[in-house]
């Protein structure tokens, strides 16, 4: 390798928008999904939307830019426990964020899925949730196989303040 060339300056990414999550401040103790469904300020929990039985959050920590949930307000880790209106509100959501993020990040595609349980990967156990991940062709490069990381382009707060205006503007 050139010795003049800048190594130091790729070595390390940069995730500045990331400090917006570790300076907040949680109030309750509890986990972020059970703060967020009690919590009336929709801006300072990421809520998009939110029905009689589920709500709509932006992930904190996405695997790319747009990863959104689908979250029901009451606690339970076990689908069979879901009554019927919150499984028809969880998918009605779901949907909802793909339109949401078709026109707001141009999403070419969707991972849609449930994390069940710690070996399943699931970050919050005890809270089940539907995440709904935007694709694009050819997203998935040599920095997230071989190096590990994710590169998101953007900010949660610009990216939720522009989610609510297209919400708004839906029919």
């Amino acid at each position: 390798m050139n010795e003049d060339f800048p190594k130091g300056h790729v070595e390390a990414l940069w995730a500045p928008w990331r400090v917006e999550y570790f300076q907040a401040e949680h109030r309750t103790g509890q986990d972020f999904l059970t703060e967020a469904a009690q919590s009336a300020d929709d801006a300072a929990h990421l809520v998009i939307t939110r029905r009689k039985s589920a709500f709509l959050i932006m992930n904190k920590y996405p695997y790319s830019a747009g990863h959104l949930m689908a979250v029901p307000y009451r606690k339970t880790n076990r689908m069979e426990d879901l009554a019927e209106g919150e499984i028809l509100e969880l998918w009605e959501l779901a949907i909802h964020a793909q339109k949401l993020l078709a026109e707001a990040v141009k999403a070419q595609g969707f991972n849609i899925g449930w994390n069940l349980g710690k070996a399943a990967g699931a970050g919050v156990e005890d809270h089940l949730h539907i995440h709904i991940v935007p694709r694009w062709a050819g997203d998935s490069n040599f920095i997230a196989v071989i190096g590990g990381t994710r590169v998101i382009p953007e900010g949660l707060r610009p990216l939720y303040d522009r989610l609510v205006k297209i919400q708004n503007e839906l029919p």
